[in-house]
């Protein structure tokens, strides 16, 4: 998926990862009870950022981002310091 958002310096633009909707033992969650994901997949990368690239999946700080919506896309904007992990 690519992005129309080019990201300035160490920011990264990434699109959110879809929550869980049923449990494990297949029980469906509301939606206002789901929690909001945590996860995301990087769709481009600022010139400055240095240890991401685009493809990564992430974890980061819950109250860290920037949201965006370009042409119905829902889109999020994170400083590469706000990256806690990647998803192996």
């Amino acid at each position: 998926m690519s992005t129309p958002l080019q990201p300035m310096g160490d920011y990264i633009v990434a699109g959110s990862e879809e929550a869980e909707q049923k449990t494990a033992s297949g029980l469906y969650i509301p939606e206002k009870a789901q929690e909001k994901p945590k996860t995301a997949k990087v769709l481009a990368v600022g010139k400055d950022v240095k240890e991401l690239k685009v493809g990564d999946r992430i974890v980061y700080k819950s109250y860290s981002t920037t949201e965006v919506k370009v042409d119905s896309v829902e889109y999020i904007l994170v400083k590469e310091e706000d990256v806690l992990a990647t998803v192996k």
